[in-house]
C-alpha cells in the first residue's frame, strides 16, 4: 500500500485513497469516497459514502465528514468541527442521498474547532472560520469568520495571518486590495 492505515480503522471496498495519506486510530471511510494524496485524517474520522477529498487535505479528530461534502485541496478541518447534509432531518422520515445538500470547502480554507458548517454554504478559497463558530451563508474567499451565527470579522492572507487594515501581510508581504467587496492578491 502507497498510504497508511491504522490496524483500528476500516476502509470500505471501492474507495481511492492517495498516495502518502494517513489514516489514524478508530476511523471509517466509506464506499465510494475519494480521497487525495498526502492527506491526514485524525483519530475517529468518518468520511461518508462517495465524498471528494482533495489533496494535502487535514482531518483533526472526531470529525464525520457526510454525504454531500467535498473538500478540495489543502483544506483544514479542526478537532471535531461538525458538518451538516440536510437542513430539516427527521428520523422518522428520512430523504436519502438525494435529499443531501451539498458543501463544498475551497481550496486552502480553514475551519477551526467545534465549528459548525450548515450545509448549502461554500467557504471561500484561503477563508478562516473561528473555533466554534456557526457558518449558516456563504463565505468569500480570505475572510476571517466568527461568531454564533458567523459573521465576517475580517481579511486573512493566503499564510494564515489576519490582516490589518493596509491589506499587507506582516509575515510573508503578500499585499492585497479589495474590489467590490472582493479581496484579491495583488498583482506584482
Amino acid at each position: 500500500m502507497s498510504y497508511f492505515v491504522h490496524e483500528s480503522s476500516y476502509i470500505d471496498e471501492n474507495v481511492s485513497v492517495g498516495t502518502g495519506t494517513k489514516v489514524w486510530h478508530f476511523s471509517h471511510i466509506q464506499k465510494g469516497a475519494q480521497i487525495g494524496e498526502n492527506c491526514s485524517l485524525g483519530q475517529n474520522v468518518n468520511i461518508s459514502a462517495n465524498v471528494k477529498i482533495g489533496n494535502g487535505v487535514k482531518i483533526q479528530n472526531n470529525v464525520s465528514v457526510y454525504e454531500g461534502v467535498e473538500l478540495e485541496d489543502y483544506v483544514f478541518c479542526g478537532p471535531s468541527m461538525v458538518f451538516t447534509n440536510d437542513l430539516t432531518p427527521r428520523s422518522k422520515y428520512p430523504k436519502g442521498t438525494e435529499g443531501y445538500i451539498r458543501t463544498l470547502i475551497k481550496y486552502g480554507a480553514s475551519i477551526g474547532a467545534n465549528a459548525t458548517i450548515v450545509c448549502g454554504n461554500t467557504i471561500g478559497r484561503w477563508a478562516m472560520i473561528a473555533s466554534g463558530a456557526v457558518v449558516t451563508k456563504e463565505v468569500p474567499d480570505y475572510a476571517l469568520i466568527a461568531g454564533v451565527p458567523a459573521h465576517q470579522i475580517g481579511w486573512v492572507c493566503e499564510c494564515g495571518q489576519v490582516l490589518k487594515n493596509e491589506l499587507k501581510c506582516n509575515n510573508c508581504d503578500r499585499e492585497y486590495t479589495v474590489r467590490d467587496g472582493v479581496l484579491q492578491e495583488k498583482a506584482e
